[in-house]
């Protein structure tokens, strides 16, 4: 995403037209909860195949030390979007639901906002998860054919086609610009699986399904969402993988370069494997849900080839978060490791909760089978695409997002090319990553994972030391070993947050209440 501009900055006498004409289209393709290990050229042993993912590694550049900014989707969705840690708002942990303001502030920069005022078609499809604001409230005074209010086309882009938020979540319809298409006049919640010829043997306890058929009324409890009669699960993924390749199809016929945003819904639960995909892997419903994903990323590599701009197209792949807690069943049961030999999984503040996927393929800038080791973050996608296309991110954009674009371009580069990267998890908790360090910072729980080294006199937990350059799997904490580290630590991240930003500028604001988790500062 990163290349473009150099193509255009180094050579003398470039006009409009031939920078216009230059600038890669650029693809973010946003996996839901998948880890490390998900990808079968990042992990040999894996139950499942995914050629399409292989091939952006081996046709591309991957990134072996590259983060999610949170544990959990809301917050991880936002930094990819604007560059900058989602705690510096008011959502301090957890995520948000379907309904309600938007995260991302008004006036905000965001990729799609950037790229459309340098030129760029813009679209989003699939799932938004910032909250957006429909008509009346949830069970009452709804009125769906009144358009909805800060979605994605309030936010840079110029259409939007996909879903509000997580399935389990609601509200379950299709969306197209600000518009709701079949207006989710039913209900339904989540519904465990039983039947034996949809899934496979030795079925995940977790698993459930937000499926047909739907109920004309709210039942009893809670749990319940909003639900359009035309909507199934199952069939998701191959509507937005249609609904992007019609895209492509359209505006690579146009002068402009595009920008196309497509998180997915998979492999989040429900696990809503197509019919197509059912018994294909050897890692249950899971694995066959992973290779109908891969399949549908493969539907837009075979677009960009159809319509001859493969070449310079940049494909950015990711994942919002690690791999949900089912990830242990996967491993007792087929022997698939989702976090691959890192701890924990979704919502922790350890390794296997944000160390993702983090792909890209660029065939005309980006080295076939390279690979970047030094820790980098979602939230550098903004500069480093601001870098491509030439335009210079104001002091209230992009205040923690580092440009990428020497290490992709294969030039030489060290440890300065960005500063420390700072991790979050669900329960709002702290890491900080300088080089071979992470000290994570943990108050309250660590997430699915508890803190492993808890203060005797206290039951607190405490904080733990790691080099990650010797034990990536966070088995020995070297706290008590390394005081000066972990002061030198605590200072960075205690400026990183008081500053509201990491990169250099002008100090920003940041939402500064009901913040428990950062008590450690004053300490």
């Amino acid at each position: 995403m990163v290349f473009i501009i150099l193509s255009c900055v180094l050579l003398t006498g470039c006009n409009s037209q031939s920078q216009i004409s230059a600038k890669p289209n650029i693809i973010i393709i946003y996996t839901d909860d998948q880890g490390y290990g998900d990808v079968s050229a990042l992990n040999p042993e894996a139950k499942f195949r995914t050629p399409y993912m292989d091939k952006l590694v081996n046709e591309g550049l991957a990134f072996t030390d590259g983060h999610s900014s949170d544990a959990v989707c809301t917050p991880s969705r936002y930094s990819l979007l604007t560059g900058r840690y989602s705690w510096r708002t008011s959502l301090k942990k957890g995520v948000l639901g379907a309904d309600g303001p938007c995260l991302i502030e008004k006036g905000r920069t965001t990729i799609a906002s950037l790229l459309q005022k340098n030129g760029y078609n813009t679209a989003m499809v699939g799932k938004w998860h910032l909250q957006m604001e429909f008509e009346g409230s949830k069970g009452k005074d709804r009125d769906w054919s009144k358009p909805f209010k800060e979605g994605p086309i309030d936010h840079g882009f110029d259409y939007f086609f996909g879903i509000p938020a997580s399935m389990n979540y609601g509200v379950l319809t299709y969306l197209e610009n600000d518009r709701v298409l079949d207006p989710p006049i039913l209900w339904t919640k989540k519904k465990k699986v039983t039947d034996p010829r949809s899934f496979r043997d030795n079925a995940n306890p977790n698993d459930y399904r937000m499926t047909p058929p739907y109920k004309d009324e709210r039942g009893e409890g809670g749990g319940w969402v909003e639900a359009a009669p035309s909507f199934n699960d199952e069939l998701v993924l191959e509507t937005f993988a249609s609904k992007a390749v019609d895209y492509i199809n359209k505006v690579s016929k146009d002068e402009k370069p595009f920008f196309l945003y497509l998180p997915l819904t998979s492999p989040h639960l429900p696990h809503c494997t197509h019919p197509d995909f059912k018994g294909r892997s050897e890692c249950g419903n899971y694995g066959d849900f992973m290779e109908e994903t891969d399949y549908r990323v493969g539907q837009i590599l075979d677009a960009l080839k159809a319509n001859g701009i493969d070449d310079n197209t940049l494909v950015i792949f990711s994942s919002d978060n690690g791999a949900e807690t089912n990830y242990i069943y996967q491993k007792e049961t087929y022997g698939h490791y989702s976090s691959l030999h890192f701890k924990g999984g979704k919502r922790d503040i350890y390794e296997g909760g944000h160390r993702v996927p983090f792909l890209m393929k660029w065939p005309d800038r980006i080295k076939a089978g390279s690979k970047i080791d030094i820790p980098v973050c979602q939230s550098d996608y903004l500069a480093t695409i601001a870098d491509i296309v030439g335009a210079k991110l104001p002091d209230r954009a992009g205040e923690d997002s580092y440009s990428l674009l020497p290490a992709i371009l294969g030039k030489k580069y060290n440890d300065s090319l960005r500063g420390p990267v700072i991790h979050h998890s669900a329960s709002g908790n702290f890491a900080i990553r300088d080089g071979k360090w992470k000290l994570n910072m943990f108050r309250g729980s660590g997430g699915s994972l508890k803190p492993t080294f808890i203060e005797p006199a206290t039951g607190e937990p405490q904080f733990e030391l790691y080099n990650l350059e010797d034990d990536s799997g966070e088995t020995t904490n070297l706290y008590f070993e390394h005081p000066e580290v972990v002061k030198r630590l605590k200072q960075k991240i205690s400026e990183i947050i008081e500053n509201g930003r990491s990169t250099p500028g002008k100090p920003q604001d940041y939402v500064r209440d009901n913040w428990n988790q950062v008590d450690w500062m004053s300490k």
